[in-house]
């Protein structure tokens, strides 16, 4: 089959949202159409935190999806290293293949949460556990479609969004337009950038569809929603669009990131997140074990 690849950045894939209300999180499978290859985007682990339980309730949902449909699996790709879920991407790998892949910046994330976990940083990026680490603005492809990342760090400082034909992924760094944008509290941080950073987004054609990783739905609104346009959020975002300036944005975000608690599952979430979501090894009786740095985040 002779198909012009270039051309292919303005075709609209086929997008399957999954949406766990556990965590609100959204989780995507966006296939060509014509080659039935797909990436599958921010996946989820279901975890029961008072037992400490992990299952695959989640991603068996993708799994039984794709076999469905008859899909092959190019790419298992990462926004950002997820503070509020676990990720499915090894074991979605070990049922489906793919190639699981995220921002190069990771590093700076591995670093700063090694020295909270007390790991030793120099042997995880001496087995850097994602497959491929992605160069800034780096062209990839799912079948025939042409994608390629926009860095869009503030949130933390290894978010991607994901541009494939018609459509980006943009993780946190923004939400539904009737509830704003991430916090920039986590370490490393800052609203400044997330600022400009959006700015890149909105930079892109304004009916360019968005696709998000949560929304948390507002009492105003009945039912929650994984999409919008970039005309949208730029007329309506209620914490940054069109008309905001970068102070006034700074001061409203920092503002209302004082008021946040961390997310309830941030401290086994990000451990295993920043090792590709690999579980820990088992120790010598069999069991698993994540590392709790007490009184580190103290209010």
């Amino acid at each position: 089959m002779n198909i012009n690849r270039e051309l292919d950045s303005v075709v609209a894939p086929w997008v399957q949202e999954f949406f766990d209300e556990q965590s609100n999180t959204f989780s995507y499978v966006v296939t060509d159409k014509i080659t039935r290859q797909c990436a599958i985007i921010d996946s989820v682990l279901d975890y029961e935190a008072a037992s400490a339980t992990t299952s695959t309730t989640q991603a068996d949902q993708i799994i039984a999806f794709i076999e469905q449909h008859h899909i092959s699996v190019a790419w298992i790709l990462e926004t950002h290293v997820h503070a509020d879920h676990l990720s499915a991407a090894p074991y979605l790998k070990s049922k489906l293949g793919g190639t699981i892949a995220m921002s190069n910046k990771i590093t700076l994330v591995q670093k700063t949460f090694g020295a909270i976990y007390n790991l030793d940083v120099k042997a995880l990026n001496a087995q850097q556990p994602f497959d491929h680490l992605f160069e800034d603005g780096e062209v990839f492809y799912i079948g025939f479609l042409k994608a390629y990342n926009i860095p869009t760090p503030g949130h933390t400082p290894a978010c991607l969004s994901y541009v494939i034909g018609d459509a980006v992924f943009v993780g946190d760094t923004l939400f539904m337009p009737d509830y704003g944008t991430a916090r920039c509290d986590f370490p490393n941080g800052s609203a400044s950038i997330l600022y400009d950073s959006i700015q890149q987004l909105y930079a892109l054609n304004d009916a360019m569809r968005v696709f998000l990783c949560h929304d948390y739905k507002p009492k105003e609104r009945q039912v929650y929603q994984c999409s919008t346009t970039i005309g949208v959020q730029k007329q309506s975002n209620i914490h940054l669009n069109a008309a905001t300036d970068k102070q006034q944005f700074i001061k409203l975000r920092e503002q209302r990131d004082a008021t946040l608690s961390m997310p309830k599952l941030i401290l086994p979430a990000i451990q295993i997140n920043m090792n590709g979501g690999k579980l820990p090894e088992a120790e010598a009786n069999g069991i698993r074990y994540l590392k709790i740095p007490l009184n580190r985040f103290n209010a």
